[in-house]
């Protein structure tokens, strides 16, 4: 059996999936029975509906899981690599393209002369 994992299940993240989770599932079930007394009265387009609405709830469901239990931790965030400029620090070591790191630092220099052409203008 398979130990409980507090971080996985109670994170404030998963807290948020559960939640959305334990309303899209029995609104979805709400409108397949909707769609089924409209069925059975008479609207054909509405069967379409009815095997629909299943699908979207385990769809949901089965998202829910993988969303639940994808590993967060290696996905890095935008300010830990380049920090607020957009541009590697200066720290990082980078193995880019010499035609890459050649445009980035043209868009660089054009950008500290804008700076100084406009010095109240933030970019």
């Amino acid at each position: 059996m398979a130990k409980f994992d507090r971080k996985t299940w109670l994170s404030p993240r998963a807290l948020k999936l559960h939640a959305v989770i334990l309303i899209v599932v029995p609104a979805f079930m709400a409108l397949c029975v909707w769609q089924i007394y409209r069925a059975t009265g008479g609207n054909n387009l509405s069967w379409a509906y009815v095997f629909e609405w299943p699908l979207f709830a385990g769809y949901a469901v089965y998202m829910w899981w993988r969303f639940l239990h994808e590993d967060t931790s290696e996905t890095p965030s935008a300010d830990t690599d380049t920090g607020s400029t957009g541009r590697p620090t200066d720290g990082d070591t980078v193995d880019e393209d010499p035609e890459l790191v050649a445009y980035n630092a043209y868009l660089a220099q054009l950008a500290d002369q804008d700076q100084a052409r406009h010095p109240g203008r933030k970019s």
